[in-house]
């Protein structure tokens, strides 16, 4: 029979390579690829011996571990998964179709309000960056990060600029740690942040850096950071980095993004 490859079979063949790609680099970034490997390796077999070969028995002995193994699989990897629909949801079109459909609106008493909630931030990274005071803060968003706050020490504070330099003094106990803030107030000092593994970071960069883009590319968060060698200001955002902002460009990001 002659075997007819249209459009629809090409676009499928497409998007499966698409997936397969997306899913090797998810893989790669988490450091399981050899898992992947496996997983692509057991594919290849089972459909060789069910579909190519049609042993009955081995077959569907393979059916079955695949029906267990789709649930193995959504066990172990569920951080991953989660990581996996949550970029889908924070996607840029995705977001611009939300915001079409559910328009937010900011009235002038908010946005004094915000202003007063990111000009200490401001200034103090600026203070901080003139005596490389080493400082690392995250601003939760959408996403909640209440695992992040349990490790470190609960404040509940407003947030003030001589409050937020007092944090990340050399002396401090808590200056080592992330400072997360949450509903314009200053939740939660000394806070452990997941270290991104990315290859891809620049060597200059150090933990502070890793640990701002690894919960960047975990949440929706902003992270702002404070170089303690060069006193540049950054800031992580989506698993990006932009740095050696000035105040003003910081200023800005913060009332774009907080908005």
């Amino acid at each position: 029979m002659f075997f007819e490859f249209g459009i629809k079979d090409f676009i499928d063949v497409l998007l499966v390579a698409l997936m397969l790609y997306y899913i090797y680099r998810l893989m790669r970034e988490s450091r399981s690829l050899n898992v992947f490997v496996g997983i692509m390796v057991f594919i290849v077999i089972w459909l060789f011996v069910s579909q190519v070969l049609q042993m009955r028995l081995l077959g569907s002995i393979l059916d079955k571990l695949v029906s267990v193994g789709v649930i193995a699989l959504i066990v172990l990897f569920q951080e991953d998964i989660r990581k996996v629909l949550y970029n889908l949801g924070a996607h840029q079109r995705v977001q611009t179709i939300v915001r079409f459909f559910m328009p937010k609106r900011t009235s002038d008493r908010d946005r004094s309000e915000l202003k007063k909630s990111i000009m200490p931030i401001v200034m103090a990274c600026l203070q901080m960056g003139k005596g490389k005071v080493g400082a690392l803060i995250v601003i939760e968003r959408n996403m909640p990060l209440d695992d992040i706050a349990t490790t470190g020490d609960i404040i509940d504070a407003n947030i003030n600029q001589q409050l937020i330099e007092n944090i990340f003094f050399k002396n401090s106990p808590l200056h080592d740690g992330a400072m997360l803030i949450t509903h314009r107030r200053i939740r939660a000092a000394g806070c452990i942040l997941p270290v991104s593994h990315d290859l891809n970071i620049p060597k200059e960069l150090g933990l502070r850096h890793r640990a701002a883009l690894g919960i960047s590319q975990e949440s929706d968060a902003l992270a702002i950071i404070v170089s303690e060698e060069t006193g540049n200001i950054s800031i992580a955002r989506a698993g990006n980095f932009r740095l050696r902002l000035s105040a003003e460009e910081l200023e800005s990001v913060l009332t774009t993004e907080m908005e």
